[in-house]
């Protein structure tokens, strides 16, 4: 049994991550300002033993002890990171280094969640790790792309100074149940507009790809990457099927029975015309591949919102 920290762990993913440790048998403290993260989430969980919450915002330094940590705070959809750019970036800046200087005093490994982000709108096709990205360092974005990209060369340079041990994913578009339904992503938002009958929002044309990794798959590629002692990554996350937001919508309106027509908006600005992810590294380091395609994973998450939305 391992203590082990999850910093956002009342979030999407840190719940779902949560619930895994604690199923394997590890002693998990959740740690969560709940700015996205909700009490919801993390209800079953409570009582669990081997389970304790604590409401802490990690730009501020945090005093306790952990043989993992993995670090999962930061809102991750625009609407949230831009709600509060600074606090955004403070996050994966300030935060970071607590977080690091943390894993130092205790002598933990931590696994930083850092994201396809870090690509911006990218010039080669599929995104390969040792691609150095196309950002644009002062758009609407960069408090969340840039403050990845700072977080992840924190993490090398606490690597290489102090010998700590680090892993870091890049995390590409992730969906499943847990998903707030007003999250402002792709999938949360096609579907809660589905479910209501309202128009599905497109921006653009429609024509921009993104790939969509099921949440169990993406649970199971962080533990195998936190699990080994190949490599520090960074490594890809994400299922490698491409979808434009067409296909999405068509599927969506397919599975949910939903008569609602399509919105079309402009386009926002620096929004990536394509994210695919190359997971050979993690094919063949981490052993791992996703196994939920799209179709089965939106039919695993359609009835959460529609519990989530009273439907």
């Amino acid at each position: 049994m391992s203590a082990i920290i999850v910093t956002g762990g009342a979030g999407f993913l840190g719940s779902h991550l949560c619930e895994r440790l604690l199923a394997r048998g590890d002693e998990v403290i959740c740690v969560d300002n709940f700015f996205t993260g909700r009490k919801a989430n993390i209800a079953h969980l409570i009582p669990h033993p081997r389970f304790e919450v604590i409401r802490h915002d990690i730009v501020h330094p945090l005093f306790v002890e952990a043989d993992q940590i993995y670090n999962l705070a930061c809102p991750a959809s625009p609407p949230h990171y831009q709600y509060n750019a600074i606090k955004t970036i403070k996050t994966s800046t300030v935060g970071m280094v607590n977080m690091l200087g943390l894993a130092k005093r205790c002598r933990a490994r931590l696994f930083q969640a850092s994201t396809s982000e870090v690509y911006g709108d990218p010039e080669v096709h599929p995104q390969k790790e040792d691609y150095w990205g196309h950002v644009n360092p002062i758009g609407a974005r960069s408090c969340y792309d840039e403050g990845k990209r700072v977080a992840e060369s924190l993490c090398m340079n606490y690597h290489h100074s102090h010998k700590l041990e680090v892993r870091i994913v890049r995390i590409f578009n992730t969906y499943g149940p847990r998903m707030d339904p007003h999250d402002g992503r792709v999938v949360s938002n096609f579907i809660t507009q589905a479910l209501q009958g309202k128009p599905l929002t497109i921006f653009g044309e429609g024509r921009q790809t993104r790939s969509f990794c099921y949440v169990d798959d993406l649970i199971d590629g962080f533990l195998k990457l936190m699990d080994q002692d190949q490599t520090t990554g960074p490594i890809n996350i994400g299922n490698p099927g491409e979808f434009t937001m067409l296909e999405l919508a068509q599927l969506v309106l397919k599975l949910t029975g939903s008569k609602s027509t399509l919105k079309y908006e402009p386009l926002p600005a620096d929004d990536p015309k394509q994210r695919c992810p190359d997971i050979t590294k993690a094919k063949t380091i981490l052993g791992w591949s996703p196994k939920v395609p799209l179709e089965e994973g939106l039919k695993r998450t359609i009835p959460y919102y529609r519990q989530a939305l009273g439907l």
